[in-house]
């Protein structure tokens, strides 16, 4: 929200500068509309996503440990948005000794940036503004 304090100085025309002189202060208050705030949140709310399937991908590539409570946790709640893709290449890992790429985990970052972008899209089409 942005709020602004202006002074307005109005003049009349007809009159001689300086006679007819009246002053207004006007307090403005803008808003975002519904639909910018409702594009805030499904970009909030997909970039978590993003994050979570991003730090999983860089963890499986340096091999971090699973017994690591914080690792497993990551695993657990990226793996709920990268099992819709999973079966999508007919591939989900690639390995290299402790290494593991995680195709899956790509193919649906992709999948959920592609979910993000039709939805704001269609947010876009709401808005209001110029």
């Amino acid at each position: 929200m942005v709020d602004e304090d202006r002074v307005v100085i109005r003049r009349d025309a007809s009159v001689p500068v300086g006679a007819q002189e009246s002053v207004v202060q006007e307090s403005i208050r803008r808003r975002p509309s519904g639909a910018e705030v409702a594009r805030r949140v499904v970009v909030f709310a997909f970039g978590i996503v993003q994050v979570l399937i991003l730090l999983r991908i860089v963890l499986l590539i340096v091999g971090a440990n699973d017994d690591s409570a914080l690792v497993s946790a990551i695993y657990d709640i990226s793996g709920v948005f990268v099992a819709p893709f999973a079966d999508v290449l007919g591939t989900e890992t690639l390995r290299n000794g402790g290494s593991v790429l995680d195709v899956a985990g790509l193919v649906a970052l992709v999948g959920w940036t592609l979910l993000e972008l039709i939805i704001v899209a269609g947010i876009s089409i709401a808005r209001r503004e110029p």
